[in-house]
């Protein structure tokens, strides 16, 4: 995962590691270690960082370099 991108998508945002963590219910170190790379990230935070950033996990893991997140069709029934 693109560690860089994690600090920077919240630096754009103006918000401190304790503010992320307390999203993903950790700690501000837990979460200072998940942005530096020393630890890694469960699919379920991926998701929700995901989510709270408005963009694909794909992005976050830097699988891709386009912010926005997929359009998924819904099924119909």
């Amino acid at each position: 995962m693109s560690r860089y991108r994690l600090k920077d998508m919240r630096e754009d945002r103006d918000l401190l590691q304790k503010d992320l963590a307390k999203l993903l219910n950790t700690t501000q170190q837990h979460y200072s270690r998940i942005e530096n790379g020393d630890t890694e990230i469960t699919a379920d935070r991926v998701c929700k960082l995901a989510e709270f950033y408005h963009t694909s996990t794909d992005y976050i893991l830097g699988r891709t370099d386009e912010r926005k997140p997929y359009n998924v069709p819904k099924i119909k029934q």
